[in-house]
């Protein structure tokens, strides 16, 4: 890169035309010019927001701190509580789990480039974030997968539900959620990784999205597309296809239960219900965004931003509300811990 072109970067990455583009990476396909080997990416993220960068900053330390703490928090009940030891709460803590990995893997990037005029990130640090963004978004698909199935058989089976929903089978469903994350990550960002990239070197997003990153590539990305495409429709289908048969096969069964058993069985799956429409909703809509309508670059940003903080976000809020056994766990956790050093120091002052 020329000295007047990274001079143009450094005073406003977003400015660079992207014609200037087409005819850097035309002439590096025609052989022309040699391709240059980048070390760094440049993260676009909420650059153009002027002075209201700090006023979206604050709102997503908030989120984030938000995620963190309710997270954290359902983990801490689960593993401490005996009244929480179900598998429902060992699957819910381990998809809470993913949710802080999930945010992590981005919002603290992002948040410290809303922070600074040029944001950037080096070429390996950005195929390591897309990798581990797509893991984690697909393993909390898994996840919430293997929760469907998990009041499948409350529902449908109860009477084999403790013998088969035992300890061990419980860890083989986490992994096998992990695994399925890890192998659909691949096709998506693999053909990534040995690519030439042309200037200017700026990924038009918040963070490095694989599709964004790959619109830098010096040659035809086709394949590459419909390979990243096909995993991830891979993904969403398979788990999606398996939650709704989960849930129709718990329809049938409600159908031939008495009201107040209805009512208490559906009480079971509400929450998750819940989570999975919020969430496979809101992907939709990112689509569909994407690809209706002429957004500005800013607009499609904060859109999947929304999207990614958004049932990390509402997960604990859901779950607490939607869940008496967890609600009083939580109340009698935080109103007796106080109470009892206040006893405690009592007896101290006076014994």
């Amino acid at each position: 890169m020329d000295l007047m072109t990274f001079e143009n970067v450094q005073r406003s990455p977003t400015d660079v035309h992207v014609s200037w583009a087409d005819g850097q990476r035309a002439m590096t396909q025609n052989g022309s010019r040699p391709p240059e080997v980048l070390s760094y990416f440049i993260i676009q993220g909420l650059s153009n927001l002027g002075e209201t960068r700090i006023i979206v900053f604050y709102i997503f330390l908030v989120a984030y701190i938000f995620i963190l703490v309710g997270n954290s928090m359902i983990i801490f009940m689960s593993l401490t509580n005996p009244k929480l030891s179900s598998p429902m709460y060992f699957f819910l803590h381990n998809l809470s789990l993913v949710d802080i990995l999930y945010t992590t893997v981005t919002i603290p990037n992002m948040l410290s480039g809303l922070m600074t005029k040029t944001h950037t990130i080096s070429v390996r640090g950005c195929f390591v974030q897309m990798y581990c963004f797509i893991q984690m978004a697909v393993t909390g698909r898994g996840i919430l997968t293997v929760m469907a199935y998990d009041r499948y058989m409350a529902i449908c089976n109860p009477l084999h539900y403790t013998a088969v929903m035992t300890r061990p089978f419980r860890c083989v469903l986490i992994a096998a959620a992990w695994v399925f994350g890890a192998i659909c990550s691949l096709p998506g960002t693999a053909p990534s990784w040995n690519k030439t990239y042309c200037g200017p070197n700026i990924v038009r997003h918040g963070w490095c999205d694989p599709s964004s990153v790959r619109r830098l590539v010096c040659g035809d990305t086709y394949s590459d597309n419909i390979l990243s495409l096909s995993s991830a429709l891979v993904a969403l289908l398979l788990t999606g296809v398996l939650i709704v048969t989960s849930y129709i096969l718990i329809g049938l069964s409600l159908s031939k239960m008495n009201t107040a058993e209805r009512l208490k069985a559906f009480g079971t799956c509400a929450a998750h219900l819940t989570v999975v429409s919020i969430s496979y909703g809101s992907a939709s809509f990112v689509y569909i965004s994407y690809r209706v309508g002429n957004f500005p670059a800013e607009v499609r940003i904060i859109v999947s931003v929304l999207y990614t903080v958004l049932t990390p976000f509402l997960n604990p809020v859901i779950y607490s509300l939607r869940n008496k056994e967890l609600r009083d766990a939580i109340k009698s956790t935080f109103c007796r811990r106080p109470a009892l050093a206040a006893k405690r120091l009592i007896n101290t002052v006076y014994p």
